[in-house]
């Protein structure tokens, strides 16, 4: 199989939960500690070998477009100032990889946003990865999206990345099926979107990670349009599967989902408790909060 070097953020949506910051600040450019959240998304992709990324956006978005846009008289005031350590903190940002843009004008859905990027991928196998949602592991030299193309790259067609989740949840998430071939990878004998409790086939959800085929689009074209108009990811996968293999992947990690303002909160609590400049201080307010 190819390698898989490139990569679709799908980052369009409107963000309505987070109103009203989000009417001027997109979700994806809300900060985690001193990082916006979609940049330890680029940070995971490049970790797995990505060297190509389209990032798929929307009007009021353009602050993406500018946080990955070379910023030379800010460059420049800082080398004047004498401060390296943040000059070569924003060259570094600046050339991870190849970044290019979309516009998806109009909220379509999952499926939508990346049908946009069927010329920029070609033929090759490709990384999806959710702008709104940080995901990390306990070894840091594997990403999740690293072990996917491990998976896509060793077995072929697409894997996708698991998470277990509570019984009363699985309505929430596109739910997978399957048998268990090896520790902790599954192929797929059903993909279903939100079931209800007594129709899940597991209790594995889909942890906002990808690894698809490019056989993908000609099924998002000819998938018909679900709940609230939308085109489905989970439905135009289901339908890939007849046809190529589709595995998941449980990975020992933890999602932070940045869709809502509680999980934006612990996030923010979670990566600078982990800061070796600040988080000793803030464990202790914490505690003095506990109290």
């Amino acid at each position: 199989m190819p390698k898989v070097r490139k990569a679709i953020i799908p980052a369009a949506g409107y963000g309505t939960r987070f109103l009203p910051i989000s009417k001027a600040v997109p979700k994806e450019m809300l900060p985690l500690v001193d990082k916006p959240v979609i940049q330890y998304v680029v940070e995971e992709a490049v970790a797995s070998g990505i060297t190509d990324i389209l990032i798929v956006i929307s009007r009021s978005k353009r602050a993406i477009e500018e946080h990955f846009h070379p910023a030379f008289d800010l460059e420049s005031e800082l080398e004047a100032k004498g401060r390296v350590e943040e000059l070569e903190a924003l060259r570094r940002m600046q050339s991870m990889a190849r970044i290019h843009f979309i516009w998806q004008p109009k909220m379509g859905g999952l499926g939508d946003a990346i049908l946009y990027a069927k010329d920029h991928v070609g033929d090759e196998p490709f990384a999806v990865l959710l702008g709104d949602t940080v995901v990390t592991t306990q070894d840091e030299s594997r990403p999740v999206t690293r072990q996917l193309a491990d998976v896509v790259e060793l077995h072929g067609g697409s894997a996708v990345a698991l998470q277990e989740v509570p019984l009363e949840k699985v309505s929430r998430y596109g739910i997978l099926g399957g048998d268990e071939i090896s520790p902790g990878l599954i192929r797929a004998t059903q993909f279903v979107e939100k079931p209800k409790p007594e129709a899940t086939p597991s209790r594995l959800a889909v942890s906002a990670r990808y690894v698809l085929s490019p056989s993908i689009f000609a099924h998002l074209e000819k998938t018909p349009k679900g709940k609230g108009g939308e085109l489905q990811l989970t439905d135009a996968m289901a339908s890939l599967m007849k046809e190529e293999a589709l595995h998941g992947l449980r990975y020992d990690g933890q999602r932070h989902d940045i869709g809502n303002k509680l999980d934006f909160i612990k996030a923010n609590l979670h990566f600078g408790l982990q800061r070796a400049d600040i988080g000793s201080a803030l464990q202790e307010y914490v505690q003095q909060l506990a109290r």
